[in-house]
């Protein structure tokens, strides 16, 4: 595959897009967790988790840190998803919830980020994080500071 030289003229969807398609190099925290990308379109990203035996608390329950990195990527991704081209963002706030623990019986788990509402300066996403049988183990919600490009560093 080849690589796209320069990311920052494509779209938030483009981009999210090349990433998973391998033409970004850009591994980051996905691989290190096992989690998979499913789907994205715009404003709604879908991922997939193993659970590797790395997340596990001393309880035989996965750490709640990966629920939340999770359900953090989706709802970024989901945020990405809607940039222009040129535009970045950052977490504001996030906000978890756990419903249930997640384990071995959990396997493999997916979370699905979806945008609530992307106006000029602000968007705000949801995740919802399900097991293996499609119950509810944790909901989450951010709030992302949308900027263009120039003022990153301002």
């Amino acid at each position: 595959m080849n690589a796209i030289s320069d990311m920052s003229l494509l779209s938030g969807i483009e981009q999210v897009r090349a990433i998973y398609a391998g033409k970004a190099g850009y591994e980051g925290i996905l691989k290190a967790l096992n989690i998979h990308f499913v789907s994205a379109e715009e404003g709604l990203v879908v991922f997939e988790g193993s659970l590797p035996q790395s997340v596990y608390n001393p309880i035989d329950f996965v750490h709640s840190g990966y629920a939340a990195t999770l359900l953090d990527t989706v709802m970024t991704c989901a945020v990405h998803t809607c940039l222009a081209p040129g535009q970045v963002y950052t977490m504001l706030v996030l906000k978890i919830s756990y419903h249930r623990p997640l384990s071995d019986a959990s396997r493999p788990v997916r979370a699905e980020g979806r945008i609530v509402s992307h106006e000029k300066g602000a968007a705000f996403a949801e995740g919802k994080l399900f097991d293996k049988d499609g119950t509810l183990c944790a909901t989450a919600t951010t709030t992302c500071l949308v900027l263009d490009k120039e003022q990153r560093h301002e």
